[in-house]
């Protein structure tokens, strides 16, 4: 099956049971692809079918979302795009009746070129991003481009070089705790001399590294209590031991896995089908596999087993976030959308102010 109609095609085909998945925790799934510069929205449609709605963006890669406020930010090339849920707004987008969420842009920040990489928002409400070109953690306000917090101990200087591929980010009850890099090194690009298992996960707090050894791991999580990370150069999803310093493969899948979300006892997870360069070079997945996957992978947490997957066939061949929308069919309003026009937010005090009226939609 495919999506609707494209210039250039982003063709997909998907397990039968993927749509009913999605139904049954009444939730869809917001995927960035940077290679191909869209954000894709997955969503099953009310004939039962699985629907791919793309909206472009310049190089999107982390995806954040506040389900308390119904924030959903998007991290790009030199930008961070704010959204925010509206659902009065939904019930005005055609067709009738089937939208139950309406992300509306808010904000741009202007970062400059950093190689945003994960995000997430903390407890008390603030952004939280991976800088990977000047291997920091940083926060955002209006008057910088952006603001240094955390960097690992091993890193001397705040420079644009990539020094180590700081790229993952693991909140626990609010707060940035763990990070994963590519790399224990300082040197411009050092992490790409032992890419193949020189990964480290790392404890911000106490800026000390936990566990060495693993393949270009991503996506650190904490879920029922469990620490999860992706060892993407395996091209697996492995659970953590911090006690025994450890970990141990839940499951094998046949792309670069990078993207990882948690509802019930499944995992969403992104595959990439990692392109033949020397960045890749040289890692287990590809020694593996000749041919590699690129779409979206549903595993039981419990078992391992892969009960659903959404496949890109053309057009798509990298993913980087992979994030729970809990809505059933949302929608992104596109910066020139005529609804936005329309479309006002007051604060909850100044509405007493507003007349009463019909709407005429």
């Amino acid at each position: 099956m495919t999506n609707e109609t494209q210039p250039n095609p982003l063709r997909s085909v998907y397990t039968s049971n993927f749509p009913n998945i999605l139904e049954a925790f009444g939730i869809s799934l917001a995927v960035s692809t940077y290679q191909a510069g869209r954000v894709i929205l997955v969503r099953r449609e009310q004939n039962g079918g699985l629907n791919t709605h793309f909206r472009n963006f310049h190089k999107p890669m982390g995806i954040a979302a506040d389900h308390a406020t119904g924030r959903l930010t998007i991290g790009g090339a030199n930008t961070v795009w704010y959204y925010r849920n509206m659902s009065a707004v939904a019930r005005k987008l055609e067709p009738p009746d089937q939208h139950d969420a309406a992300f509306l842009p808010r904000q741009i920040h202007v970062t400059g070129d950093i190689d945003i990489h994960e995000m997430a928002y903390a407890a008390d409400g603030r952004l939280w991003l991976v800088n990977t070109k000047f291997c920091t953690l940083c926060t955002l306000d209006p008057d910088h481009s952006f603001t240094p917090v955390w960097r690992p101990h091993f890193v001397t200087a705040l420079a644009p070089q990539d020094r180590c591929h700081l790229n993952g980010l693991c909140m626990v009850n609010g707060v940035p705790t763990y990070v994963t890099a590519l790399g224990e090194t300082d040197t411009p690009g050092g992490w790409r001399e032992n890419k193949k298992n020189g990964g480290i996960f790392m404890d911000v707090a106490r800026n000390e590294i936990l566990l060495r050894g693993l393949s270009m791991p991503h996506s650190p999580r904490v879920y029922n209590n469990r620490l999860w990370v992706l060892e993407s150069g395996q091209g697996t999803l492995a659970q953590v031991d911090l006690a025994a310093q450890t970990w141990r493969t839940v499951a094998q899948m046949p792309g670069f896995t990078r993207g990882i979300d948690f509802i019930g006892p499944l995992a969403f997870i992104g595959l990439s089908q990692v392109r033949e360069s020397a960045v890749f070079s040289g890692i287990p997945l590809v020694e593996r596999l000749q041919e590699r996957t690129c779409g979206v992978w549903v595993v039981n947490i419990q078992t391992g087993e892969t009960v659903a997957f959404l496949r890109f066939e053309e057009g798509v061949q990298e993913i980087f976030a992979v994030q729970i929308v809990p809505a059933r069919f949302p929608e992104m309003l596109e910066w020139g959308d005529k609804l936005l026009m329309t479309s006002y937010v007051i604060p909850d005090e100044a509405l007493a102010d507003v007349p009463k009226f019909e709407d005429p939609q």
